[in-house]
């Protein structure tokens, strides 16, 4: 028993080994399970050729010569030999060498895992399914490299799988619509990073975005003419399937339901003509669950479109009910009196279970937001968690298996980091091992209230990897000074898949600039982020869907790198004094002070920026203060007490937000500040 332990433990400290080498020489994210370095290399040439053997279909086949053409792409070079990876391509002496057992079922709990062997010359990825060699050849593009003898693999042992079954997200495409092309590319970003779940919002008050043949009036009146034909429903279903991608449909019920109501208006709690909303929030509008009648029409629509999605989970919302509609009501209100209901709850824990034989028959699994969680919930109903760590971790201890939203809000603009130190199974939490198996993994969530086509990639990514890191790799792999180094290439690969979410910017600063002089744009926006949480949506001016979402909140990215690094090396510097930071800090101030002078001129000519004048004056004169403060450091002199409080009252209105916009250096400039009346 001892020697065994010893094993385990020198396993263990190599595993660590190894890992740290990895963090040294490559740039894998998600980071595998157990990563070995060896001597070996393989270079890559025109001669390089693809083989599959085992038991493939036709998605190894494709998958494999996307991974070619991909390649090809990023190396430059002609890989001629080989146009596409076919079941003629059996060659076990071919460079890469994929055998799988067999083809892998869309479904939880598939096996995902691989292995992926790089020695001098040769290149084998072995595995149960085609998921995980899928999955292989992601890792395997993450390790191209070069040197001066050209590109190459570097010779590595791999062994895969992942944490939790469910890495998903969600994406809303019922507040703002999301065309066939931004799906398709949201795809490629997502099987990147190994993530295996879109879970698609497709109504809401604002819309109802899939094509029913059944209930026509839903595109033609619940819709403004924007939806999904059922053609094109199934061109996003097979796209994602090729990619090792399920694809799980939300239509949500009973609130958040104005669309449909709009309709149909007999299935509404309180009878009325109703029309499309065009703010985003939260409505009182809600079905009617006393009414015979809506079952009927629920089961027929749920049954059309559920046969659009193949998957086993069909999701029926539930979430912010206000209740307001049903407490309004004579005739509701003397239902719930005779039935013995006591709150709105209990009202829409009898809808539900209403539900929960419709979902059956469909031959799916239910799926809703932590709201459904009332006593007498069936538990064989999953709860999808977005309020908070306590009604997830609830619902497990229940017996309910549950999906982690809370802190994977991607729409909020809160920092990666932020995102990736929030595990699903934390150390705080005590769980059984049966407890712990209900959690079935998390899901981002990119609600579209802010965003649109142009925008949205640059909210998803890169930041959605950190997530996708979170719930594929082991829970020891958390260090985030690591997770953002690799975060910042990895964003460079998803634009190569042509994702948008660095290159749109230029796009919308011409428009703001109109003109091709966006310098002085580009070095403001730098340390800017949009208001956080649900605060740019506050205020006098309240978003619609028609608002014009290519402003400098737009423009203006999450959790950006100039002020992040900023920060940093600020935080250094008051604790060395290092004579190099100290001048890359000087640097960034003196082009900030002088920056506002340019920023002014662009004004002349685009009346839009006027929103950013302020920000521009004052990081000007945030900067110009950092500049005092760093000098007074450097002599190793003290202030008065009258210039602290100046240079205070400028930090103070620098925190101001402008054009719903937020300078993220102020509190690192104030600590420069505040250290020279402590020298």
């Amino acid at each position: 028993m001892a020697q065994k332990m010893l094993l385990v433990f020198v396993s263990v400290i190599m595993g660590l080994f190894s890992y740290a080498r990895l963090n040294q020489t490559f740039n894998l994210m998600p980071v595998p399970a157990l990563v070995k370095v060896n001597a070996g290399r393989v270079g890559i040439s025109g001669q390089f050729r693809v083989a599959v053997t085992g038991k493939p279909n036709s998605r190894m086949y494709s998958e494999a010569s996307r991974f070619v053409r991909r390649l090809s792409n990023k190396t430059g070079i002609f890989l001629d030999m080989q146009g596409y990876v076919t079941s003629n391509d059996t060659d076990t002496t071919s460079t890469l060498l994929i055998n799988i057992q067999r083809p892998g079922l869309l479904k939880l709990d598939e096996d995902e895992s691989y292995t992926l062997e790089i020695h001098t010359g040769k290149i084998r990825i072995t595995t149960v399914t085609d998921l995980g060699a899928i999955h292989g050849l992601e890792t395997l593009l993450q390790l191209v490299s070069a040197d001066a003898a050209g590109y190459y693999f570097p010779g590595v042992s791999i062994r895969d799988n992942p944490r939790f079954a469910w890495r998903g997200l969600l994406l809303d495409v019922a507040l703002h619509f999301m065309p066939v092309d931004v799906v398709k590319r949201t795809l490629d970003g997502m099987a990147a990073v190994k993530m295996n779940v879109l879970h698609l919002h497709l109504c809401n008050d604002q819309g109802f975005r899939v094509e029913s043949k059944l209930f026509p009036r839903l595109q033609q009146m619940a819709s403004d003419g924007i939806f999904y034909t059922q053609q094109e429903i199934n061109t996003i279903v097979n796209y994602a399937a090729q990619r090792g991608i399920r694809v799980v449909p939300e239509f949500v019920v009973p609130a958040h339901t104005t669309a449909i109501l709009t309709a149909y208006p007999e299935f509404a709690s309180v009878k009325k003509t109703y029309q499309l909303q065009r703010y985003f929030g939260v409505f009182d509008p809600v079905m009617d669950p006393t009414n015979e009648k809506l079952y009927p029409f629920l089961e027929k629509l749920f049954t059309e479109m559920s046969s659009l999605f193949p998957d086993d989970y069909f999701h029926i919302g539930g979430d912010e009910n206000t209740g307001k509609d049903w407490a309004a009501v004579p005739h509701i209100k003397a239902f719930m009196k005779v039935h013995g209901m006591k709150t709105t709850m209990d009202l829409q824990t009898y809808f539900n279970q209403r539900l929960l034989p419709i979902i059956k028959k469909t031959g799916k699994k239910m799926i809703g937001w932590d709201e459904v969680l009332q006593p007498g919930l069936p538990k064989e109903i999953t709860i999808q968690s977005w309020r908070g760590n306590e009604a997830f971790y609830s619902s497990v201890r229940k017996g309910y298996k549950a999906i982690l939203s809370y802190g994977y809000y991607i729409d909020l603009i809160q920092p990666a980091s932020y995102h990736y130190l929030n595990d699903p199974i934390p150390d705080s939490v005590k769980l059984t091992e049966i407890q712990k198996n209900f959690i079935l993994g998390g899901e981002a969530t990119m609600w579209s209230e802010l965003v649109t086509p142009v925008t949205v990639d640059s909210r998803i990514w890169p930041r959605t990897a950190a997530i996708a890191e979170r719930l594929w790799s082991p829970k020891t792999v958390n260090n985030v000074d690591d997770m953002y180094r690799r975060l910042d290439i990895v964003s460079l690969q998803l634009e190569s898949l042509g994702l948008q979410h660095l290159s749109y910017k230029q796009v919308l600063m011409r428009r703001l600039c109109n003109g091709y002089n966006t310098k002085p744009l580009e070095v403001l926006v730098s340390v800017l982020e949009p208001l956080k949480i649900y605060e740019r949506n506050e205020g006098d001016t309240m978003y619609t869907v028609f608002s014009p979402f290519t402003k400098l909140a737009d423009i203006a990215s999450p959790d950006q790198e100039v002020p992040r690094i900023f920060n940093e090396q600020v935080e250094a510097f008051l604790i060395n004094l290092s004579t190099i930071s100290e001048k890359e800090i000087r640097d960034k101030l003196i082009l900030w002070q002088e920056n506002n002078v340019a920023f002014k001129h662009l004004l002349l000519n685009s009346p839009a920026l006027s929103e950013a004048s302020l920000l521009s004056e004052n990081l000007s004169a945030l900067a110009a203060a950092g500049l005092e403060a760093l000098q007074y450091i450097h002599d190793k002199k003290t202030a008065d007490t009258e210039w602290l409080k100046q240079k205070i009252a400028i930090a103070t209105s620098a925190k101001q937000q402008g054009g719903r916009c937020e300078i993220q250096v102020v509190n690192a400039i104030q600590k420069l500040v505040e250290r020279v009346t402590i020298l």
